[in-house]
Parts: C-alpha cells; structure tokens; sequence
C-alpha cells in the first residue's frame, strides 16, 4: 500500500509540480524522490520535524485536490492503457509499420 502511495504521489509530483512553491517542491523531491526522512530535511531547511511533516501532507493534499479538477494522472493512466491495447492487438494482426509508427509518436507525448 505505501509503495502505491508513493508512486501514485510521485505521478502527481510531475504532473503539478509546476503549480507548487519552491519549498514545496524542494520538500517533495527530497522526500518521494531522494528519499530523505523527515528529519534530514528539517536539518536541511533549519525547520522543525514537525514543520517538514506539516508541509508535505499539507501538499499531498494540493496535489490530490489538483488531481481532483485536472484529471492529469488519470487521464495519463488511462492513455496508457489504451496504448497497451493497441500494441497487443497489434501483435495478432498484421503488423503495419505506419501504426507503429504514430503507436511510438503518440508514446512520445507523454
């Protein structure tokens, strides 16, 4: 379960990170990303534990509520799937090249 949490924040991170401060950036990448524990990055920043904790649920919260009205991720998920479909039905018809090919460019995007 944390394993899902964490990749599911993760995804969320690139999708909206552009919509975050620079400390709530830098607080999430040091934790999701680099894996710092809380108490590293509150040396890091001089703050409290309890301020680094604070802060990261607090743009966990923003991150979901962004997910919320953007769909980003699960729009993401959901081209992913498709994709997915396409190429294994590919691989019982006839391989077209030219399918493929926009298969590969539509990959791309994201």
């Amino acid at each position: 379960m944390m394993l899902e949490k964490t990749t599911r924040l993760n995804y969320l991170f690139d999708f909206y990170q552009t919509l975050l401060t620079p400390k709530q950036k830098s607080y999430m990448s040091l934790y999701y990303l680099d894996d710092f524990s809380l108490g590293e990055i509150a040396e890091e920043y001089n703050v409290s534990r309890q301020a680094v904790y604070d802060n990261i649920k607090r743009t966990e919260a923003m991150l979901e509520q962004y997910e919320e009205k953007l769909l980003l991720f699960q729009k993401f998920q959901k081209r992913q799937e498709l994709l997915t479909k396409l190429r294994e039905y590919m691989v019982f018809t006839n391989q077209n090249p030219e399918i493929e090919s926009l298969l590969s460019e539509l990959e791309k995007l994201d």
